[in-house]
């Protein structure tokens, strides 16, 4: 089969003839039809952001797929199925606290690498060997544009974050890092799952009003100015009420003042869920004054990914429409052009805009 390779870090991908991969007992052999290429994936590949890959490797976080082999523990899925492959993969050795690696993206710590050395390669190439359970089927009006579903990568994910912090229908959400490509999910699946209001905070103003105009007056934008007490404030009143609940998404590069500004506006009895990328790359800790959250019984909730169960629900709310998929900005790539690809990713970052790889010729 043909896949793209990562052969070091720093180089671009190259794209070459590599062994077919056979699956075993406990997975399941899929054909690639689309996946997704994230923003962030440059970042990944020139080494900024120290994942723990090891090349050569084939890289790819998720896709979407038809199963060309199944293994003999499957008992539902079946040779010609159209699924969405889940990147998340545990350990089967322990049910309290699995090792976890990111199939073709990072694992984590050193029992995250031995399951990594087990199943490295992911999603950018024409085949892709995946666990049984990792393999979720999909309405059949997913294989008319596989590549508009692997919006499925970033959804997923703000959907693990919210469910993590219990939202609940008619409570006010607010989602810092709301104006990038995860945030800007969270907003669209919290209105999916019943959030009476969403506080969005950012400071790119294009990114703000698009928000505004695709979910009209129960979106509350802010602009923020970089000062942490201004900005709190402004959150604060722009809820009009209390906030139930605080999802922080933004990326490594955002300094931790701002993550704390928004999570301090949490009402008592709060839940905040972290779950993006702050203080990855070095820069001030993530502090929370110990009587603030003691005294007003703030819930404070780390999250990396989501929970098996969650790409059931994630897959039924895009197929319902509650998650509207007609309204991202889709970008296709040949194989062949995964470098084009990974640069158009990095260039356009912003609200539901999504890159996608096709290995298939078209």
């Amino acid at each position: 089969m043909r896949a793209a390779v990562l052969t070091r870090f720093g180089a671009p991908l190259t794209v070459r003839e590599v062994p077919d991969p056979a699956a075993g007992g406990g997975e399941v052999l899929v054909e690639v039809l689309a996946a997704y290429v994230a923003p962030y994936a440059a970042e990944v590949f020139d080494g900024t952001r120290n994942y723990p890959l090891v090349p050569p490797v084939v890289p790819g976080v998720g896709g979407v797929g038809r199963i060309v082999h199944v293994g003999p523990d499957a008992t539902r899925l079946r040779v010609g199925d159209l699924v969405w492959c889940d990147a998340t993969v545990r350990a089967r050795d322990d049910a309290l606290a699995p090792d976890i690696t990111l199939q073709g993206w990072s694992p984590r710590g050193e029992g995250g690498a031995r399951l990594a050395r087990h199943l490295a390669d992911g999603a950018f190439a024409e085949l892709m060997r995946v666990p049984t359970e990792n393999v979720h089927p999909l309405p059949a009006a997913a294989g008319d544009d596989p590549a508009r579903w692997t919006a499925l990568s970033v959804h997923a994910i703000s959907y693990g974050g919210l469910l993590a912090g219990g939202l609940a229908a008619g409570e006010t959400l607010l989602v810092s890092g709301a104006t990038g490509n995860l945030g800007s999910s969270a907003v669209a699946v919290a209105f999916a799952m019943g959030a009476g209001r969403v506080v969005a905070p950012g400071r790119n103003q294009a990114a703000l009003g698009l928000l505004a105009d695709r979910f009209g007056p129960q979106l509350r934008p802010v602009g923020l100015t970089g000062d942490e007490a201004t900005d709190r404030a402004a959150m604060s009143a722009a809820a009009g009420g209390p906030i139930d609940m605080v999802i922080d998404l933004l990326p490594p590069s955002a300094p931790s003042s701002t993550s704390r500004a928004a999570a301090m506006t949490v009402r008592e009895y709060g839940r905040v869920v972290l779950m993006g990328g702050v203080g990855m790359l070095g820069g001030d800790d993530f502090a929370l004054p110990y009587p603030w959250i003691m005294r007003n019984s703030v819930t404070v909730r780390g999250q990396w990914m989501y929970p098996r169960t969650a790409n059931v629900g994630i897959i039924r709310l895009l197929a319902s429409g509650a998650v509207d998929l007609a309204l991202e900005r889709v970008r296709s790539f040949g194989l062949d052009a995964v470098n084009d690809a990974i640069a158009y990713a990095a260039a356009h970052p912003g609200p539901f805009d999504r890159t996608s790889l096709v290995p298939p010729a078209g």
